[in-house]
């Protein structure tokens, strides 16, 4: 199944503070989480602090909670609109040298983010879970376009 994909970061490259898994199935729950950040950069003490309406975590705890959730799917496939997002993804499943969570056959989709954009902004910025909701929105949109 396809999963939209966003992530939050403490600044360029910085460590992960959201991840959103917004599922293509309206069936299937949404994943949402977040992680303590004990030095949250200036922007983002501004703009993704204020709208995370949710507990943060420890990074342990939501990288078992991100590998229960795509434990079920024998393929997941990853939709991303910025390549930083695709590798936090990636990174949670590492859990040390030579060991990650046991999520097989995942595979990491990377559109182009101006193709697929409908214009419009998420009903929340910098909220993970809006920002994917408004991905999968917007790709779903698109490929209806492209079928015609």
């Amino acid at each position: 199944m396809r999963y939209f994909l966003d992530t939050e970061f403490n600044g360029f490259c910085g460590d992960l503070i959201s991840i959103a898994l917004v599922p293509e199935d309206d069936g299937r729950a949404p994943f949402y989480a977040a992680i303590e950040c004990s030095s949250p950069t200036p922007w983002v003490i501004e703009h993704i602090m204020p709208v995370l309406d949710i507990e943060p975590m420890s990074r342990s705890d939501v990288a078992d909670r991100f590998a229960d959730y795509l434990g079920d799917d024998p393929e997941p496939q990853l939709v991303a609109d910025w390549p930083e997002d695709i590798a936090h993804a990636a990174r949670l499943l590492v859990i040390g040298p030579g060991l990650m969570k046991p999520v097989r056959n995942i595979r990491f989709h990377l559109v182009d983010a101006e193709l697929v954009s409908s214009g419009e902004g998420s009903a929340v910025p910098h909220n993970a879970y809006q920002d994917a909701l408004r991905l999968r929105a917007d790709v779903l949109a698109y490929e209806k376009r492209l079928a015609g």
